[in-house]
């Protein structure tokens, strides 16, 4: 299977954000930008795989700054690393204001996607094709939060099956905005 480079994939959305995707406080919903991620995500996914591809996971959905009604808002997409049958997809999200021309980076977040072939399993995905150091380091950061992911799941799995109130989740409670009231 020929690998296809980063650039082959690359997508940007450009979107003008209006008045209905707002909330009560004049900024544009997350939810509204989610799906716009999700969007681009899908093409440059698909468009790296040649097949459909399906959400699994978000990671690092932090909003830095609010994209405002009025901003022209980009969603600037790149294979960042594939598996066998998964993608990770890196988005950068920046808003515009074309009255005074200032840009704000207000997201980036990573989408993992996987591959589906016409019967619906899991399909197999090009190589990714690295041409600089950037790309390398992308590439490797997103292994590094995919192990980083497993080991935290695995650790957050054990806690919940020896969890038990006791004196030591009483102490780790202490001082937080909670009042027990169970008894050991």
């Amino acid at each position: 299977m020929d690998g296809h480079t980063v650039s082959y994939s690359q997508t940007t959305l450009t979107e003008l954000m209006i008045p209905a995707y707002a909330n009560f406080g004049g900024k544009i919903h997350g939810g509204t930008l989610l799906s716009l991620m999700d969007k681009v995500a899908y093409v440059c996914a698909s468009k790296h795989a040649g097949n459909y591809c399906v959400t699994v996971s978000v990671d690092n959905v932090n909003f830095l700054e609010p994209a405002e009604v009025g901003d022209l808002v980009s969603m600037i997409a790149s294979v960042n690393y594939v598996g066998s049958t998964s993608l990770v997809v890196g988005i950068r999200v920046v808003a515009e204001n074309v009255q005074t021309a200032s840009i704000r980076h207000t997201n980036t977040c990573y989408f993992t996607m996987v591959a589906k072939g016409a019967d619906g399993s899991k399909a197999e995905v090009p190589p990714l094709i690295l041409e600089d150091s950037e790309e390398i380091r992308r590439f490797a950061g997103a292994l590094k939060r995919r192990r980083l992911r497993r080991y935290m799941n695995e650790r957050m799995d054990e806690y919940k099956s020896n969890f038990s109130v006791d004196s030591e989740t009483r102490a780790f409670l202490a001082g937080e905005r909670c009042e027990i009231r169970v008894e050991d």
